[in-house]
């Protein structure tokens, strides 16, 4: 397993306390940074509730902010860090963004596309590799996800009986 450091650990957590922001406008607390040379050049949590856009994964939101910040949809020398596991649409992106490392939190056993239900970075015929970390802060991230769909069910709980 490639090695972590105390940047990966702050990267992360910054990644999770946006994610916490999400559910104040409706979504899922699901975030990404994108790291270039230590320093965040794009961050965003899910905007699909907000935007009505089934595309508009955290993830996907910050390789577009990256590739206008850095003027080139060529994102080497980035690592992206993700509070969940990518799914297949997200993951595509990366390897089209040539970014070379990810870091995410949660594996993600619905839809995830780094190991879950498929593998896809691995895959030989494509034309970059990514090395994938997983489960960095992967309990908070879980917990956090886990709190926010028992809530919602509470809250549909209440809508009923209203």
């Amino acid at each position: 397993m490639p090695l972590l450091d105390d940047l990966d650990y702050r990267f992360m957590q910054q990644a999770l306390t946006l994610a916490r922001s999400a559910p104040l406008l409706g979504e899922v607390p699901i975030a990404a940074l994108l790291v270039r040379d230590g320093i965040v050049i794009a961050e965003a949590h899910n905007r699909r509730e907000t935007q009505q856009d089934p595309t508009a994964h955290a993830e996907l939101i910050v390789i577009q902010e990256g590739a206008r910040q850095t003027k080139s949809w060529r994102l080497t020398g980035t690592t992206l860090y993700v509070t969940l596991e990518p799914c297949t649409m997200c993951i595509g992106a990366i390897v089209l963004a040539r970014i070379p490392r990810l870091v995410f939190g949660a594996a993600d056993p619905k839809a995830g596309a780094c190991g879950s239900i498929m593998n896809i970075p691995p895959e030989p015929r494509l034309n970059h590799r990514v090395e994938v970390v997983g489960g960095l802060c992967a309990e908070e991230s879980q917990s956090l996800l886990q709190e926010f769909f028992r809530q919602l069910r509470k809250d549909a709980i209440r809508g009923e009986n209203a």
